[in-house]
């Protein structure tokens, strides 16, 4: 009996390391198979008890938001197409900047280099407004508004007079029937108003 009792260690002894390992080493893995098992979906046909909703519950609704986008000045157009103007004065510079003033809101500009021109202009079309400079070569502005004034085809059009000199600002103001004196160099903004105000006077 002494014998065998010395020699179960001896047959045990190889497989005591590698169990000393595996059973700890399966009993973590049991462990972690465990918990990973509570979030994995439950397989088909198997049924999940859902809790009661609440009786004020309602579903949200998500609404797409738009950024807000900043009012655009609509340009003033007729039933016909734009609103024609006739630009006149004897200076290209200033013919280009007030014609791309108004033709970036919607208008339609025609110019004339000078009061000779513009009569010729206005013999061929219809205009909502005129506007005018003052000094210039062949027949000024004074002598163009003149002539606007005393034909029955065109006395009842409004008039704006654009002007870089002062003497000729204060020899304006005694001219009747102008709608506005503008001194060079404008006002874009303050010129557009007086325009859009008197175009739409013109449309009545």
């Amino acid at each position: 009996m002494l014998t065998m009792s010395f020699e179960v260690p001896d047959l045990l002894g190889p497989y005591l390391l590698p169990l000393l390992i595996a059973v700890p080493l399966a009993i973590v893995v049991f462990i972690i198979s465990l918990r990973r098992g509570d979030h994995e979906v439950p397989p088909a046909g198997h049924n999940t008890v859902m809790p009661p909703l609440p009786e004020d519950y309602a579903p949200v609704k998500r609404v797409a938001t738009v950024p807000a986008v900043p009012p655009v000045a609509a340009a003033p157009v007729e039933a016909s197409g734009p609103i024609p103007l006739l630009v006149v004065d004897d200076s290209a510079v200033a013919r280009a900047k007030l014609a791309r003033l108004f033709e970036g809101v919607g208008y339609q500009v025609t110019v004339a280099k000078d009061g000779l021109e513009a009569l010729q202009r206005l013999a061929e079309q219809r205009f909502a407004v005129l506007i005018t400079d003052l000094e210039m070569p062949n027949k000024d502005g004074f002598e163009l508004i003149a002539d606007v004034q005393g034909s029955l085809d065109t006395e009842d059009l409004p008039i704006i007079a654009i002007t870089g000199h002062d003497e000729m600002q204060a020899r304006v103001h005694q001219v009747q029937g102008l709608y506005g004196i503008f001194k060079k160099p404008w006002n874009d903004r303050e010129l557009l108003k007086r325009v859009e105000t008197l175009a739409s006077l013109r449309r009545r």
